[in-house]
């Protein structure tokens, strides 16, 4: 079960279906769930809001890829952070747990409540 707390889930994805829906399915979980399109947005919602965890997508056409987990890397080693994604392999050397697409909503649940009780 999420934790009564004031800090935020910050869902960074492309692709509005999948934003959308899991947005949703999350607020349903009872977690905060602020939304971003891509690393420039999801930047500003880091500079406004109190963020307890990021789970984004890896690639995106505004900020994503390489520089965006660059940034994660440098500016927000404070926060629990998942990257998602249909493009990244096994072999790539990311600094955090990536759950690859098509993923289970469930699974992103569990993940969840798993990095916010450590």
């Amino acid at each position: 079960m999420p934790k009564e707390n004031s800090s935020y889930i910050l869902l960074v994805e492309d692709e509005d279906a999948i934003r959308l829906t899991l947005r949703d399915f999350l607020h349903k979980k009872g977690y905060n769930v602020l939304v971003a399109s891509d690393g420039v947005s999801a930047i500003k919602h880091l500079l406004d809001h109190e963020i307890g965890m990021i789970i984004t997508d890896y690639r995106m056409q505004t900020l994503g890829g390489d520089y965006w987990i660059k940034f994660l890397h440098r500016y927000c080693s404070d926060k629990k952070i998942i990257i998602t994604s249909g493009f990244l392999r096994p072999e790539f050397s990311i600094p955090f747990e990536v759950l690859y697409k098509p993923f289970d909503f469930l699974l992103i649940a569990e993940r969840i409540e798993e990095h916010l009780n450590n």
